[in-house]
């Protein structure tokens, strides 16, 4: 028989994350929508994440602006590797002394095969464990990892994905059962697609697997045509100058942002007329287009595994990747269609709020801790 729903009010729940907090990603920003919706349920919730504080050395080290609001309460340091991941040797014991002080009930492991913090929490743990997986890709670093810590697996009491394609990454390396249950968006109470500012917006690091640069490629005849701007969040500002340099196109019409919050990101959504996605590969789940869609914002995004779980004709146009002819005319024909391009923006709006509400999710994630803690 499955436990009541109150078996979980007030019992606390661990989320591991093994990157540094202090520089945005999609698994950072996850777990702390996450923390959220769990809040609203009635969950405790505390994170175990990295963190490189203003100041630090290892500030120089990454390639873009870093965040300065308010961490999570337990933290770990981190040690400035580019893709953010925490590997200093203090990681096990702060872990450790983490887990004992503040005695969870249950951990939720954001890919959980991720050294430091997350592997140092899969070893020591000794209550139920679940753990998502949001990768997608050939994860060739995984060929050392599991002969060497992979046995650790076993100590997973439940396995989710974020997308059939994260499924699929995992289960390649580590067989088993896994649930697919999508990443969750930010939903503001109200977003009308109608009455938009002149702009598209693009919001993503500046790696070359997201594709700025075949965005900027398009951009002169997208602005001549046109007239719109385009406003770019997320990648560093210094790395999207030199881009603009390297491709010898103009900021004409371009403002770069930089990191914004989650509010000021939210405000730029609301404002745009479409959200552009160029991504050549590599996404296992494209949280920034159902982060536009929430706003009732509609994409235009590149015709990717990953994307493709998200893309809808009602909300969005896709285009082959890397082809900037095609995303020109995408983009163009959108902009040039106001009827149509609201209307995709309220089909946005109408897939967020019945796929992907964080509170729907949080809800299955309260059944799934039930279930954990009444098995163990």
């Amino acid at each position: 028989m499955r436990p009541q729903a109150h078996i979980l009010r007030g019992m606390k729940v661990g989320i591991i994350v093994p990157y540094s907090w202090s520089f945005w990603g999609a698994v950072v920003e996850h777990a702390e929508l996450q923390a959220d919706a769990l809040r609203r349920q009635g969950v405790d919730t505390r994170t175990i994440i990295g963190n490189d504080p203003p100041g630090s050395f290892t500030r120089v080290l990454h390639p873009r602006s870093g965040r300065h609001d308010t961490p999570p309460s337990v933290i770990v340091p981190a040690n400035g590797t580019l893709p953010n991941i925490v590997l200093s040797p203090r990681t096990a014991g702060r872990v450790s002394r983490a887990l004992e002080r503040e005695r969870f009930d249950v951990l939720h492991l954001h890919e959980p095969m991720t050294p430091a913090i997350c592997v140092a929490a899969l070893a020591l743990a000794k209550v139920p464990v679940v753990a998502t997986f949001h990768a997608h890709g050939r994860l060739a670093w995984m060929r050392p990892a599991v002969p060497v810590w992979g046995f650790l697996i076993d100590r997973l009491d439940h396995r989710i994905a974020v997308s059939p394609h994260a499924r699929d990454t995992a289960n390649r390396w580590l067989p088993g059962e896994y649930e697919i249950l999508p990443n969750g968006v930010l939903i503001p109470p109200e977003a009308d697609p109608h009455g938009r500012e002149h702009q598209i917006l693009f919001a993503g690091r500046q790696e070359a697997r997201k594709g700025l640069q075949v965005l900027l490629r398009a951009w002169p005849e997208i602005r001549q045509r046109t007239g719109a701007r385009l406003r770019i969040v997320g990648a560093d500002p210094l790395a999207v100058r030199l881009l603009l340099t390297r491709e010898r196109v103009s900021d004409d019409g371009i403002d770069i942002l930089g990191f914004l919050s989650q509010e000021d990101l939210t405000a730029e959504l609301l404002r745009a007329k479409a959200l552009v996605a160029p991504s050549l590969g590599g996404e296992s789940f494209g949280m920034v287009l159902t982060r536009a869609y929430a706003c009732a914002t509609p994409v235009v995004a590149s015709d990717i595994d990953g994307y493709r779980e998200v893309m809808t004709k009602e909300a969005a146009v896709s285009f082959p990747a890397g082809d900037e002819g095609a995303l020109t005319e995408a983009v163009v024909g959108l902009l040039e269609d106001e009827p149509r391009r609201a209307a995709l923006g309220e089909g946005a709006r109408r897939v967020a709020v019945e796929r992907y509400s964080w509170d729907d999710i949080g809800r299955r994630l309260v059944e799934i801790y039930e279930q954990a803690v009444a098995a163990s």
